[in-house]
């Protein structure tokens, strides 16, 4: 009996650490797969850390090119390579998925295949019109009949036209993904220089596509130090942008004078023709909403949001409401006995960053007297208990 006791608990222990061993590995991922004619290579397996590669692995591969590299799942979307020399090819990981990537050598940064990834599948696309800028620009550069300020203008035009693809088609199509924000940090090299592609110092404009992945980041990741990064650039363009714009109209500004907040301001025109800055309603709590006049419901929400404005205005609630998509005569006449301020983004170009992780039109942000958005489109559920828990 004692021994058939011994072995029974040796058993439920085995059974334990069995148990803990899988919950240990269900927390990884996984990359494997095969890279072929690298017999003896050393294939890397590389994180793409914010300071830097970091190398988590290595394998010298066989006749076969076969790899199989596993490490914990990151709690945010995070970056790795594989490298062989100077061949490299890039992937993202958010969860506890098994990502599997087939290549040849030594062709294997332009022609490869990658499977169990949405995420990889999109960097790949991203990268193969890397690739086809940079053979675009550097055809340019080569060109005996060109003068150098002709190459210049040829290649900031194909820059402009890749980074307006790649901005409507893959960055504000999803920005809250890994491989938005894997568009964000892609270059070229023309001559001896790096060329970021999107770089809201060199173009302003370039703000509102960071901007869009800063705000979507912040919601769906706020402790990430990609996160806290993106934020950083996203608000440090800004600044700039104010800066340059108001020297512009010839007025000298103090750079450490320029506040900074943490949302992405709209500027637009109100329905009485005055430019109406959302930024400027710091010391209010402000309900951003996005509206679309004429749609089935919009008469019942607007009532709605009346109620709400009359209970909290007069304790500090202000709504910038945006109308998105309408005719400005029948904009003017649905607005006209609002109390609250009505702007208008026909196109939504002002609104980028707010409307790309919106479910749906109308949607909804709150806003804290400090300028700092606390509720998101996709986190606001009861709107009067949300606004008279921070007014």
């Amino acid at each position: 009996m004692t021994n058939k006791f011994h072995h029974l608990c040796r058993a439920a222990a085995f059974g334990v650490a069995a148990l803990l061993f899988v919950a240990c590995q269900g927390d990884r991922f996984k990359i494997t797969g095969s890279i072929t004619n690298a017999k003896d290579s050393i294939l890397y397996f590389e994180n793409m850390a914010l300071d830097g590669a970091h190398v988590l692995d290595s394998v010298k591969l066989t006749e076969e090119g076969t790899f199989n590299f596993s490490d914990k799942a990151p709690d945010a979307p995070e970056f790795y390579r594989l490298r062989i020399a100077g061949q490299i090819i890039n992937l993202s990981i958010d969860s506890t998925e098994t990502v599997t990537v087939k290549a040849k050598y030594p062709a294997m940064t332009t022609q490869y295949e990658v499977s169990g990834s949405e995420n990889c599948q999109k960097i790949r696309e991203l990268s193969f019109m890397q690739y086809r800028l940079q053979a675009m620009a550097q055809a340019i550069s080569n060109d005996p009949s060109l003068g150098a300020k002709a190459v210049e203008d040829s290649i900031m035009n194909v820059v402009k036209a890749y980074k307006h693809d790649v901005a409507y088609n893959y960055i504000y199509q999803e920005p809250m993904k890994a491989y938005a924000y894997f568009a964000l940090f892609q270059y070229i090299t023309v001559g001896n220089s790096y060329l970021m592609l999107f770089d809201p110092q060199a173009f302003p404009e370039d703000v509102k596509v960071f901007a869009a992945v800063a705000t979507n980041w912040d919601f769906k990741y706020p402790e990430s130090l990609r996160t806290k990064n993106l934020h950083n650039i996203a608000l440090e363009g800004i600044r700039d942008k104010r800066i340059v714009e108001r020297q512009k109209k010839g007025l000298m500004i103090d750079a450490s004078k320029v506040e900074e907040v943490s949302l992405i301001d709209i500027a637009l025109n109100d329905n009485h023709g005055n430019l109406r800055k959302l930024s400027d309603l710091k010391g209010k709590v402000v309900l951003l909403d996005f509206h679309q006049f004429g749609t089935e419901h919009s008469s019942e929400r607007i009532m709605m949001l009346r109620e709400l404005y009359n209970k909290y205005h007069s304790r500090g609630l202000e709504i910038y409401q945006v109308a998105v998509g309408n005719d400005e005569h029948y904009w003017k006449t649905q607005t006209a006995a609002l109390p609250w301020i009505c702007v208008r983004d026909p196109n939504g170009q002002a609104s980028n960053a707010y409307l790309a992780p919106a479910p749906a039109i109308p949607c909804d942000y709150l806003i804290d007297r400090t300028n700092s958005i606390v509720r998101g489109a996709r986190e606001i559920g009861n709107l009067d208990k949300e606004v008279a828990a921070i007014i």
